[in-house]
Order: structure tokens, then C-alpha cells, then sequence
């Protein structure tokens, strides 16, 4: 049998880790149950193409990894826009403040392109029939030199197969034999999944009002439903946007009524003017289910994110189980599907190939 990786999962740690594989003329299978690739990572291109990140957006200068990545690829960073005053609502029954922001020490940033223009050349170094979208995996059996990945349609045999789900969707959603251990399998339904409760939204706009206005486009809400916004506008001109995050419990509402309530608090704030948009888009992550499953119990965020168990490895160390819930810093993050995706490079091209 032609000895070969294959990788459960085509977003940041999937792909980057098929990247380096791949340069180092390791065989690779990629199988992503989406019809897309990019996992939380996930730029919509909305009325006159402006990207609006439903996933994965900032990066800071402590995440190092992800800017070597990144300088590697050549692709660009710049700074979040933050000139401007900011609105802040204490209370459903008092105004809509505008307040100061601090001067920011710590500048976060954001991807030339979107967070997908990483994604997208990652995946350029794959040919056709070596990552598969729309495909499932239902069933992993371990057998004493190889390991079987069986979707709906087919089964793929390799030498070593990693995982980049988050960690209780691997173990809730696919059947193991044998099964894992249960210090594994009792850590991984504990484990949070990052951006899984999140509902994220993105407005784009034919001009950028609130810049005219000297507001930054930040709103910081305890009051339904957006609960913080941002100024989504990109580096190229022509092409504004706000974008943030819902409260959670909006996910039980339909569409329209979250709708109807981002415009009646944009409203409020901003004046009119909010009014007049080219496009809404929103992600509710929760009803993704290729991210997450629920809970057994409830779980607290980045809960049991880094978990030493995540560094073993098993079936006879042929199975690995990555992914930024899985790194040991910054789990959860873009960084943390970058170290994740490193290690087990690191690890896969310095033990045996057998």
C-alpha cells in the first residue's frame, strides 16, 4: 500500500498541515465534509464584492506563528480601524453613549482579502483528487498498520490520519474501532469548541457615514442583540462594512426577527442612515453542523482547550488529534490551528514513515 496522510478537515490546520506535507512529497488526502473549504474560517463576498468575515478575523502581534505564516505566503496584514469615538449602550432604558476609545497599545489586525485569501492559497498547492469536499467521515477502524476512514460513499485507507475537528464533534459524530480511550473521549466532550455558540453578522454599506461623523463604527451593547461592532471596511477603497456578534441566545429567533433588531439598534445609534445598506449577512455557528454538536454538559469557553492528552497519540501512533482546540497556546484562535498544524507536521516527517 502506497504509504500516505490523510487529513479529516480542510480549514487552517488541515490545510496548512497538507501544505507542508505536500513540499515535502509526503502523499496527502484531504477530506472536508463542506462544500467549502476554510472551516471557521469563512469570507462572504457580499453586493459589490465586500468581504465580510463570517469566521476567523483579527490577529494580534503576539500571534507569531500565524505572521510567519503569513509573511511566508506573502500575504498582507493591516491594522483594525479604530480612529473615532465609540458607542456604548449600558441599559435598554438609557441612550446610546458615545465615549472615547483607549489608545490601543495592542493593535489587532486583519487579512488583505479576508481571512479566506489564506485558506484559498494554502489549498492551491492541492491537486483534485487529493482533497475531497461534501465528504463526510462516519467510521474509523484501526487496523495493525493501517487505518480506515469510511465516509457515505467510500473508504480510504492510509498510513496516518489526522483529525482537525473540533474535539467533541470528533468524538460525538464519528464511530471509532476501537473505540478510543475513554481519558480521550471524556476530555474531548468537555472541550469547548471555539465560535460554536457565536452568531456573527456583517452589513455592507455604499459609503463608510459613520466615518464622516468621526465615529470609529465600534459599538459596545448590553442591550439586545448586538452586543459589540466593528468597522469591517477594507484596505482598498469602495468597499465598507460594520460587522460583529449577536447575543447567543438569539439563536433560537428566526433570521428575520435577528434582522429586524440589528436595524432597529443600528437605528437608534447611528440614525438613519444605517438604514440605507446594500447587504446582511449573519452565521449563526451553532447550526453549523460541521463545527458544532452539543454539549453533554454545559462547558465554559476554551474550556479543556490544549488538553495534554491532545499532544498523545494512538492506534499504535497512527492517529493524531489537532486542531486549535488542541494547541497548547492560544487554542481556539488562528494561531492555535497554525502551532497545531506545525507540531504535527514536525512530528509526522521526524518519526519512522511506516
Amino acid at each position: 500500500m502506497k504509504k500516505n496522510i490523510l487529513i479529516i478537515g480542510a480549514g487552517l490546520t488541515g490545510l496548512l498541515l497538507a501544505y507542508r506535507l505536500k513540499k515535502q512529497g509526503i502523499p496527502v488526502t484531504v477530506l472536508e465534509a463542506r462544500d467549502r473549504i476554510g472551516g471557521r474560517i469563512h469570507t462572504h463576498l457580499s453586493d459589490r464584492e465586500t468581504p465580510i468575515e463570517m469566521g476567523a478575523t483579527w490577529l494580534g502581534q503576539q500571534h507569531t506563528a500565524l505572521i510567519e505564516l503569513l509573511q511566508e505566503l506573502q500575504i498582507p496584514i493591516y491594522p483594525q480601524y479604530t480612529e473615532g469615538t465609540a458607542w456604548y449602550e449600558p441599559m435598554a432604558n438609557q441612550a446610546p453613549q458615545e465615549v472615547m476609545l483607549p489608545s490601543n497599545g495592542s493593535p489587532s489586525y486583519r487579512i488583505q482579502g479576508g481571512s479566506s485569501a489564506l485558506i484559498e492559497q494554502l489549498a492551491q498547492a492541492l491537486e483534485k483528487d487529493e482533497l475531497y469536499l461534501n465528504t463526510s467521515v462516519t467510521h474509523i477502524k484501526a487496523h495493525d498498520n493501517v487505518i480506515e476512514v469510511i465516509t457515505k460513499d467510500q473508504t480510504y485507507t492510509a498510513s496516518k490520519v489526522v483529525s482537525t475537528l473540533p474535539p467533541n464533534l470528533l468524538v460525538t459524530d464519528i464511530q471509532f474501532s476501537p473505540e478510543l480511550p475513554d481519558t480521550l473521549t471524556s476530555i474531548a466532550k468537555k472541550t469547548h469548541t471555539w465560535m460554536g455558540e457565536s452568531i456573527k453578522f456583517g452589513i455592507s454599506y455604499p459609503t463608510p457615514f459613520w466615518k464622516k461623523r468621526n465615529w470609529s463604527g465600534t459599538l459596545y451593547s448590553n442591550v439586545f442583540p448586538i452586543t459589540e461592532m466593528y468597522d469591517h471596511t477594507t484596505l482598498e477603497n469602495g468597499k465598507y462594512a460594520l460587522k460583529g456578534f449577536l447575543n447567543n441566545e438569539l439563536s433560537t429567533v428566526t433570521r428575520e426577527i435577528r434582522k429586524e433588531n440589528v436595524f432597529a439598534q443600528l437605528q437608534r445609534t447611528f440614525g438613519e442612515e444605517a438604514l440605507n445598506y446594500l447587504s446582511y449577512k449573519e452565521t449563526v455557528w451553532k447550526e453549523e453542523a460541521f463545527t458544532f454538536t452539543p454539549y453533554e454538559n454545559f462547558v465554559f469557553p476554551h474550556q479543556n482547550n490544549g488538553q495534554a492528552i491532545y499532544q498523545e497519540l494512538f492506534y499504535n501512533d497512527r492517529f493524531y488529534v489537532a486542531g486549535s482546540e488542541t494547541a497548547s497556546q492560544f487554542g481556539g484562535y488562528m494561531e492555535g490551528a497554525v502551532q497545531s498544524a506545525q507540531k504535527c507536521f514536525e512530528h509526522i516527517i521526524k518519526i519512522s514513515f511506516v
